[in-house]
């Protein structure tokens, strides 16, 4: 997000979040990629997050892992992006730690 809205490539300094699964630096290719494609992002807190995965598991009685339910959180912080669109969400939970659910 920053090296998007700065236009230049930066170096991710501060990895600590719950969506550890996003830790990722990105590559000069990649950027390049994000550049040339991503007109915007939507960015969601640490909160919104646990409180999508809480959402998921209550409602769909689904276990997601916290990266994996970024995209779902993103749709629901926003959804006036998403309006009239068709969107397809993938939610992933292969990397959950069950004992240690953020909202336990």
């Amino acid at each position: 997000f920053r090296s998007l809205r700065e236009g230049k490539l930066l170096a991710n300094h501060d990895t600590s979040t719950v969506a550890d699964g996003l830790r990722a630096s990105l590559s000069e290719r990649t950027f390049g990629i994000i550049r040339q494609h991503v007109r915007g992002i939507v960015t969601v807190s640490e909160d919104q997050i646990i409180a999508t995965m809480r959402l998921v598991w209550e409602r769909m009685k689904l276990v997601v892992e916290p990266s994996g339910v970024v995209s779902l959180a993103a749709v629901l912080a926003a959804p006036e992006k998403f309006r009239g669109r068709r969107v397809g969400v993938i939610l992933t939970g292969g990397n959950v730690d069950l004992d240690r659910l953020p909202w336990q």
